[in-house]
């Protein structure tokens, strides 16, 4: 009698198998599904001996509980209990190498047995036998002695196994996945506590959109957010040039501590309704099919993340449809039929609808106050021209739609500080102190400002009227002594800026 078992997988067996109808008529099918969490967790109990004794330590219930159900939740791809077992057996390996730090007595007694062979080998070569039998009675006593310890170190470790708990498992799913799992500490704890205040500091202006994508990313922090879908999903809305692309790079920033971690898609590369599949991945037969979606791509490779979709409203309509799945479900599927997780992602919107409609009603900025386009006005006209832009299966899976204000003289006054600041840092580098007077930032907040470009061409007007003329003032001093502190005035009268001390 031929007994036959085979085990293969869903591809697999449609591939080579379902092809051969003679071949497949003689095997029974028999699905066999991933186990759930629970069924997971039993298994992975009944191999706890097994990798225990492999690793020499001991894995707590916890560390058993915690390698299923982040695995489960963290690890895409993959299926239970697979990436569940390798969590545990790489945890395992992590512990036990840890814990082979040798006792520091064996690199002493190690030079000493080396010092005393090179004694032993010169004394034989000056044919001094009597010092050369010395020197290997000494080495016979220091290997001795080391054998000991090292026996003495193996015996302890084995009566003592190192202990994995759940932040060992913590520690793995982070490495694998690029995801901070560490348990929130003070310090973080605070940090998150403070983050209004920060954000608003570098973004002015914008108190309400600051204060709710704060509070989306503590929820996510907190593990209150909802698990299958996006940590948090924003459409930043508004004026030009008031700050909505430049809070996605500073929440990134505080996040992550560089801007690297935003992952930015110009929106405008997707006009055309062909160049929506660019996102996901070329269809098969099409070139770069291969390759994989520019949006896919990327969140695969970082999966903790921040996406910017750089006005929205410049792509094609269609392109919508695609961030539905992501919305709802938290995952995307590319075109090589692979499910991206976006679970771990905040996605951020931005868009320039109604922008021209506030432009034609009033002159919005700081002029008379009675002529001035209200924040009201303006908030109900872009959320008419957003209802009719987007679809409302769109805008109700958005957890929040923020409406940037419009900026004020003050809050222009700090953009040119945060911008002159930095001016200021390149200066002293170069052991040149600056002091800049409140009329010359007045100036550059006249000439910098435009109702319809917002702060953007405040940068432009510091390197016009501020850095070209230094810069040419500080040519013609000649070379800067770094021994030899200098002292800069920035001024200005009758609206000409100065420059005293150069």
């Amino acid at each position: 009698e031929l007994q036959c078992i085979g085990a293969t997988t869903f591809d697999e067996h449609r591939k080579y198998i379902e092809k051969d109808s003679a071949l497949e008529r003689r095997f029974q099918t028999i699905t066999v599904n991933a186990p759930s969490v629970s069924e997971a967790i039993e298994i992975l109990a009944g191999l706890q001996k097994k990798y225990e004794e492999h690793h020499n330590a001991t894995f707590t219930p916890k560390a058993i509980q915690a390698a299923v159900k982040l695995s489960e939740r963290y690890i895409s791809g993959r299926f239970l209990p697979d990436k569940a077992i390798d969590v545990l057996d790489e945890a395992g390996s992590r512990g036990r190498i840890s814990a082979m730090t040798r006792p520091p007595d064996l690199k002493d007694l190690e030079d000493k047995i080396a010092e005393s062979k090179r004694e032993k080998e010169a004394a034989i070569s000056a044919q001094e036998y009597e010092r050369a039998a010395s020197m290997r009675d000494k080495e016979r006593i220091l290997k001795k002695e080391m054998e000991e310890i090292l026996a003495s170190w193996r015996n302890e470790k084995e009566k003592n196994p190192v202990v994995i708990d759940e932040d060992e498992i913590i520690h793995v799913i982070s490495a694998w996945t690029g995801i901070p799992l560490t348990r929130l500490e003070s310090k973080e704890a605070e940090r998150l506590l403070k983050m209004e205040s920060d954000l608003s500091n570098a973004v002015v202006g914008q108190k309400e959109a600051v204060l709710n994508v704060s509070r989306a990313i503590k929820r996510s922090r907190a593990n209150l957010q909802n698990p299958n879908r996006p940590l948090g999903s924003f459409l930043f809305l508004g004026p030009t040039g008031v700050g909505k692309t430049y809070l996605a790079k500073k929440l990134a920033e505080f996040m992550f501590g560089n801007r690297d971690a935003l992952i930015t898609i110009d929106m405008s590369e997707f006009a055309e309704k062909f160049a929506v599949s660019r996102l996901t991945g070329s269809p098969p037969g099409y070139v770069g099919h291969e390759e994989g979606g520019q949006l896919t791509e990327k969140v695969r490779r970082k999966p903790y993340s921040i996406v910017l979709f750089d006005e929205i409203e410049k792509a094609h309509p269609d392109i919508m449809d695609i961030f539905l799945q992501i919305l709802e479900d938290g995952k995307l599927t590319d075109s090589l039929g692979r499910a991206v997780d976006f679970r771990n992602t905040i996605l951020i919107m931005t868009s320039n609808i109604g922008s021209h409609k506030i432009m034609q009603n009033k002159t919005m900025g700081f002029g008379d106050t009675k002529t001035n386009f209200s924040y009201d006005e303006m908030k109900a006209t872009i959320q008419k021209e957003t209802k009719k832009y987007f679809k409302p299966e769109f805008l109700n899976r958005i957890d929040d739609i923020i409406i940037f204000k419009s900026l004020e003289k003050d809050d222009l006054l700090k953009i040119v500080d945060l911008e002159l600041a930095e001016l200021i840092g390149r200066l002293n580098t170069r052991n040149i102190d600056v002091e800049i007077t409140l009329e010359v930032k007045e100036i550059l907040i006249e000439k910098g400002y435009d109702p319809a470009l917002g702060a953007r061409p405040l940068k432009r007007a510091i390197q016009q009227n501020l850095e070209d003329p230094l810069a040419e003032a500080l040519l013609k001093s000649g070379p800067i002594d770094p021994d030899n502190k200098r002292h800069l005035v920035i001024s200005a009268e009758n609206k000409v800026i100065q420059f005293n001390g150069v």
